[in-house]
């Protein structure tokens, strides 16, 4: 992990073609703009946990159902 230290009106370049720049930074937080090619998908870490724990939970409701099935067939 590389920790930097950014003042407002700062960039930093990633991979050659995206460029972060420090808007303004507070005790609540910090406001980026990020600058990227449209092919480049940027979401914040919340929402990729949330996907990420929605898509288990979902996985995990299949799983229980055929289970169910399974047993359902086998007492019938």
């Amino acid at each position: 992990m590389l920790i930097l230290r950014r003042k407002a009106g700062e960039s930093l370049i990633l991979n050659g073609n995206i460029k972060v720049t420090v808007l303004e930074g507070g005790s609540d937080g910090v406001r980026l703009a990020i600058d990227a090619p449209k092919e480049v998908q940027i979401l914040r870490e919340e929402l990729v946990e949330a996907t990420k724990a929605n898509r288990e939970a979902a996985a995990d409701k299949e799983k229980l159902k055929e289970l169910l099935e399974k047993l359902r067939k086998g007492k019938a």
